[in-house]
């Protein structure tokens, strides 16, 4: 049990639990990765529909965004507390909790990345016989991906973090390690259950932020690279 020293003797990290367990940890980052994906495919469904009722009736975006903010701002634990009654204690509640903080982060994004397309560029498809429909496809959305893509990373981060969270309802992923580790602190299984939960979702967010960027630059060649 050879690991870095908490005081003069008290381990920290137990490297040979680490090594006993790495079934648990590699389903429990499995588990991770699924609730997260599902949240970020399901909310950019939903904001995709909210964004083009939004840039349909112009209206309407204030109400939105006023809806998703409120979700937004409701602390992950409460909104959490307050399905388990309705829902029960599964998937579809923290996938509830995680879609819902989505969609501020993402409807603003897609909105922002549209109204950002240059006039002079929507004029110009107007000229070449684009219809309103053709404009938007293949003219507003390419030029506004890397505002929507920047919003899916921003949402997708976020939700990792929040994907923890969920472990206060017999999910959670990675955050499974973490609330056992606070169950049982003072121990050194506990710190290094801590570590583990930690320092996985930590990379889980960074790997997953360097992969859209590398999206990003794959689905705009046409843009100038080291452009902010």
């Amino acid at each position: 049990m050879i690991s870095v020293a908490q005081g003069s003797d008290q381990p920290i990290i137990v490297w040979d639990w680490i090594g006993r367990n790495l079934g648990n940890i590699l389903d429990r980052t499995i588990e991770h990765l699924v609730l997260t994906a599902i949240a970020i495919v399901v909310g950019t469904l939903l904001s995709v529909i909210l964004t083009l009722l939004a840039l349909r009736w112009r209206r309407s975006y204030g109400p939105i965004t006023w809806v998703t903010g409120l979700l937004y701002t409701i602390p992950s634990l409460a909104l959490f507390t307050f399905l388990v009654p309705i829902t029960g204690l599964s998937v579809l509640t923290a996938e509830i909790g995680l879609v819902s903080y989505t969609l501020l982060i993402l409807v603003r994004n897609m909105v922002t990345g549209i109204d950002e397309v240059p006039q002079e560029v929507v004029d110009a498809a107007k000229g070449m016989g684009y219809t309103r429909r053709g404009r938007f496809w293949k003219i507003e959305v390419p030029l506004a991906l890397p505002v929507i893509i920047n919003g899916i990373r921003l949402a997708t981060v976020t939700v990792i973090g929040l994907v923890t969270v969920t472990s206060l309802i017999g999910l959670g992923g990675l955050g499974f390690f973490i609330l056992r580790g606070l169950q049982t602190f003072s121990s050194p299984i506990g710190t290094t259950q801590i570590f583990v939960g930690t320092a996985l979702s930590i990379a889980l967010a960074v790997t997953a932020d360097l992969s859209l960027v590398a999206l990003e630059k794959v689905a705009t060649p046409w843009r100038p690279r080291g452009t902010p």
